[in-house]
């Protein structure tokens, strides 16, 4: 993917602010740092993280019009950290008591089309607003959060991480799935190199990770801080997690009718991955659709084992101790 034109002028009242921003982007993409990306040619250096193009006018649209309100709820992660089954474990706790098990939302829809990323959402204007969704309003984002509009933080978030070296190797499929037909094939060596130099979309996954790990400690009622990990250890009590933090708490009678335990099973990889919306449907990433079917690949912990050397080990794991050394948070062998 090139880099896009000047964002399109529009007849608004607006105009004259977003031609400002136009003019910053433009600006922006002349003179910030780049290497070498992912699934296009170049990744940008944006206020210490790396996005694309079409990412960096996202974030500016998202400054300047979106509108958070107070009991918006964020699912909040680095890329292919597990964001798809939590989308499914959220929309499918916060909605039990519309849905049933036997025909349910997601026996339709793609669990990430389940609700808007603002990441997606802000990438053309005009902006929707969003006013036709009702509190609490869910949201996904891949940023990190020093990277948000001010207004959100007050706002409850939900963040999932994972071992950086399963992160990689998940990543590393995904973008080669997506990558521009005009680029060779990503190797998985030069993208394990970006990747430990920090040179991936939305990373360095480091400071991404500690960005939330941080103000989940300032404010652990803000801030629901999970590990992929953890989820798959023990999912059910994950569950309780998501609905008592999105103030849905199980009621004994649920409890009695198993609903917790069978959000779980609805939603477990198995059966997702075989229903048929995520064999043949589609989801539109802003830049073009992606089959349903590319978010469901193994979603098995130590999968890097198949793919790293252990001197790649020893690298990342390396990266990973000095990274988070003093922060209380710890990955793999080390957690």
């Amino acid at each position: 993917m090139s880099i896009p034109p000047s964002l399109p002028i529009t007849e608004s009242k607006e105009d004259g602010d977003y031609i400002k921003l136009c003019k910053e982007y433009d600006y922006l993409i002349e003179t910030i740092p780049k290497g070498n990306g992912w699934n296009v040619k170049h990744l940008y250096k944006y206020n210490g993280f790396w996005l694309n193009p079409i990412g960096i006018k996202a974030n500016l649209l998202l400054h300047a019009y979106f509108k958070s309100h107070p009991t918006d709820i964020f699912l909040a992660s680095f890329m292919k950290s597990g964001t798809t089954w939590l989308k499914a474990l959220m929309i499918s706790t916060i909605n039990r008591h519309r849905y049933n098990f036997t025909d349910h939302h997601l026996h339709h829809h793609g669990p990430q089309s389940t609700f808007p990323s603002i990441d997606i959402e802000f990438q053309s204007y005009p902006i929707t607003d969003f006013m036709h969704i009702s509190a609490p309003r869910l949201f996904a984002t891949h940023l990190p959060r020093t990277l948000l509009p001010p207004s959100v933080t007050s706002c409850k978030f939900i963040y999932i991480c994972r071992d950086p070296k399963d992160v990689l190797v998940s990543k590393w499929f995904f973008m080669n799935k997506i990558r521009d037909t005009d680029l060779p094939p990503l190797s998985f060596d030069e993208a394990f190199d970006l990747f430990c130099q920090g040179i991936s979309d939305f990373g360095p996954f480091w400071e991404h990770v500690l960005s939330y790990w941080r103000a989940s400690l300032d404010a652990p009622d803000k801030i629901l801080f999970l590990k992929y990990e953890e989820v798959k250890e023990q999912p059910e009590a994950v569950v309780r997690k998501l609905a008592t933090f999105m103030g849905e708490p199980f009621t004994a009678e649920e409890d009695e009718q198993r609903v917790a335990e069978n959000i779980v099973n609805m939603c477990s990889f198995e059966n997702l991955s075989n229903l048929e919306v995520n064999k043949t449907g589609v989801f539109n990433i802003g830049i073009g659709k992606v089959g349903n079917r590319e978010f469901f690949r193994k979603g098995k912990i130590g999968d890097w084992k198949n793919y790293m050397t252990e001197e790649m080990k020893q690298r990342i794991d390396g990266i990973t101790h000095e990274k988070l050394k003093g922060s209380g948070l710890a990955f793999g062998e080390n957690a």
